[in-house]
């Protein structure tokens, strides 16, 4: 056998390694940034690939700039006075709920986005912003605003609509005042789910 042909073989046989090197490194790349993405987002990685479509990739690149804008946030903590007068709003406005259900929805809704905003995510007008922002830190929750302005903005939601959407929305809620990130750690009791979850929303005329 010839050098040259020794030389060709080998050369062949490096570019083979390497090929498949590339090939390993980019679906172990693939499969670990999956995992990574489902872990964090949980429910809402699912309900991204929905929106598109099914397309895993789109959907990857949109949960990635999420966090490349989103991630860096550090929700600012609330004050125990603070976190007492949002208890009062949500109860105050889950009692609402008996007499004008669609007004109460629309109250949530507003006070949601008013707490992010105090705790450092972007401000109740940036409607897209705030949500793409809530989704990194709170992914398991933040479809309950979502929920709120989808329902209380359709003009047709019925009331069994309107009290599911104030349900989802209390979670977000809960998460939102807890005293650590609802992804990043263990949330504290809260007094306001005490409150209300002995019992489900029922608006008068409603029946038992």
């Amino acid at each position: 056998m010839s050098t040259l042909t020794t030389v060709l073989i080998i050369a062949a046989l490096v570019a083979v390694v390497l090929a498949a090197g590339v090939a390993f490194r980019a679906r172990s790349g693939t499969g670990s940034g999956t995992r990574s993405l489902k872990r964090r987002f949980g429910p809402e990685y699912d309900r991204t690939i929905e929106r598109h479509g099914g397309n895993t990739e789109a959907a990857h690149r949109d949960l990635r700039e999420r966090v490349e804008r989103h991630g860096h946030i550090r929700p600012l903590p609330l004050e125990p006075a603070v976190r007492e007068q949002y208890d009062a709003q949500w109860t105050t406005l889950q009692e609402r709920f008996v007499d004008a259900p669609r007004q109460a929805v629309a109250d949530a809704e507003q006070l949601l986005a008013r707490i992010a905003a105090t705790r450092g995510f972007p401000a109740a007008d940036r409607h897209d912003e705030q949500l793409a922002a809530l989704s990194v830190h709170h992914p398991r929750h933040v479809e309950g605003l979502r929920t709120v302005r989808r329902t209380v903005h359709s003009g047709t939601a019925s009331t069994e609509e309107l009290r599911e959407a104030l349900l989802h929305a209390r979670a977000l809620f809960e998460s939102l005042t807890a005293a650590e990130p609802a992804w990043g750690g263990r949330s504290r009791p809260h007094t306001a789910s005490a409150r209300g979850r002995g019992h489900l929303l029922k608006p008068k005329g409603s029946g038992a």
